[in-house]
């Protein structure tokens, strides 16, 4: 469906803007406007509606704030895919409930971690914390209890180059998501504080800075990431206070900043005095080059967690603060929610102690790097970006695909993947690219039915001609 559907507001009370939201909400509701369907340009339905355009405006915005409605630059805004069960992997239990009952259906949307052995260690560790002393289940989380936890991280970073660290840096969070919100809350001190962010970036950055009221501004990138010159223009424009980039393993495009170009970006950030947030929870090898921790130690946060090397079931991540700033990082995770659990600390304790656990995460990095190889079999024909030590891939679509498009076929076909829409601003530019995760849930023989689909779809792009 174009732009035949004519609305009526008739009947409905409110600001305008609303009742325009209302009517297309309603329409989608009732089937007249299906997913898919191309709503009117903004002038168009203000001009048959005889209302501004900045009213259609604001309800088409406040839709695909929702998720009802999807805009894609040079193109329209179209009714997105109903926010179901794809919308956010990570919180639908009725995603692995599909996988367990329909064979066909692969959710590719996260990284899965397959199971080497730390289900069976995580059993172990949990077993002997619950033996502990009584007083690890009664008490409040301290600071002092938290010294071994502290400090069996910094001995589990050894020889990561991530420049001087001591247990007192180390902030035990819930998860990288939490450790980026806990070192904003941290630098953030502005009314209308402003983050800068690569173009294509984590969406974890941006949902964070919502919470705190922060505007968030894209930094242009090139094939090794953040370009120098642009930091610095977003930087004189607009006061930023904090960088957050990912430069070892970028989410989504999965590309690394070389040392050169890294320490340009240092050198911007510390001329005009903004800090940098570095988000590696995506790494699970060895480090390519030196952090912004190593080249920049007293204006650089580091966020890591064992999500992707060992489970993300336990939610358990960490912050580095910059030399001088640990006192500011633990009181602003102190005042948020008092630290972790004592006995999710404990355990997390035994296992980072336990030299058994680091073989686990080379098994993991093994049997995740397999998946990987099957998909490059399969897809290597075309753009495809990957590394057998990255858990996703970024695939380039080929002429005759558009991201949107490309994933609702996949999904038609039992696929689920990530536009790279979802990786950009709202206001920003994105490839026709997708991102592929890996799922370590599923057998090598599902997950590469899986990749043989997709290809399936790459050799047969649609043909369309619109008049």
């Amino acid at each position: 469906m174009g732009t035949i559907w004519a609305p009526d507001l008739a009947g409905k009370s409110g600001p305008k803007y609303q009742r325009v939201a209302d009517t297309i909400r309603t329409a989608v509701d009732d089937g007249i406007l299906q997913c898919g369907a191309k709503l009117p340009p903004v002038r168009e339905l203000a001009y048959q509606l005889k209302i501004t355009p900045g009213t259609v405006a604001r309800a088409y915005t406040i839709l695909t704030d929702e998720g009802l409605l999807q805009a894609e630059v040079g193109r329209g805004t179209f009714v997105a895919e109903r926010p179901s069960q794809v919308m956010d992997d990570v919180w639908s239990r009725q995603l692995h409930l599909q996988e367990a009952k329909d064979p066909h259906h692969v959710s590719l949307f996260s990284p899965r971690m397959v199971d080497v052995g730390q289900v069976a260690a995580l059993r172990q560790v949990m077993e002997k914390v619950a033996k502990s002393d009584a007083m690890l289940f009664l008490n409040y989380p301290t600071r002092d209890a938290y010294l071994p936890v502290r400090q069996a991280v910094v001995d589990w970073l050894d020889g990561q180059p991530l420049g001087p660290l001591g247990e007192a840096e180390v902030v035990l969070t819930h998860g990288g998501q939490n450790g980026i919100l806990t070192v904003l809350q941290t630098v953030l001190q502005e009314p209308q504080p402003v983050i800068l962010v690569e173009d294509l970036s984590y969406a974890g950055f941006r949902r964070a800075a919502e919470l705190l009221r922060a505007r968030v501004v894209g930094v242009a990138m090139d094939e090794h990431g953040i370009v120098p010159a642009s930091l610095e223009l977003a930087i004189r424009k607009t006061g930023a206070q904090v960088l957050c980039t990912s430069p070892e393993v970028h989410n989504p495009t999965g590309l690394f900043t070389p040392l050169q170009r890294r320490q340009e970006i240092v050198a911007v950030a510390r001329r005009h005095g903004v800090q940098i947030l570095e988000d590696d929870c995506y790494r699970m090898g060895e480090a390519k080059a030196p952090s912004y921790r190593a080249l920049a130690p007293d204006m650089t946060w580091h966020v890591f967690s064992i999500s992707k090397n060992l489970t993300p079931a336990l939610r358990v991540g960490f912050a580095l603060a910059p030399t001088g700033r640990a006192q500011d990082l633990r009181r602003a995770a102190e005042y948020s929610y008092f630290g972790l659990a004592q006995p999710l600390a404990e355990i997390t304790r035994l296992l980072l102690s336990d030299p058994r656990t680091k073989e686990l995460t080379r098994a993991v990095r093994a049997e995740m790097a397999k998946y990987v190889r099957v998909a490059v079999n399969a897809l290597g024909g075309f753009e495809l970006v990957w590394n057998d030590q990255v858990p996703f891939l970024w695939l380039k679509l080929p002429a005759g695909w558009r991201s949107a498009a490309f994933t609702r076929a996949a999904e038609a076909e039992g696929v689920q993947i990530r536009s790279a829409d979802e990786f950009a601003l709202r206001d920003g530019r994105a490839p026709n690219a997708v991102r592929i995760g890996v799922n370590g849930h599923v057998s090598l023989k599902r997950f590469e039915e899986a990749m043989q689909r997709l290809r399936t779809l790459l050799d047969n792009p649609p043909e369309q001609i619109s008049v």
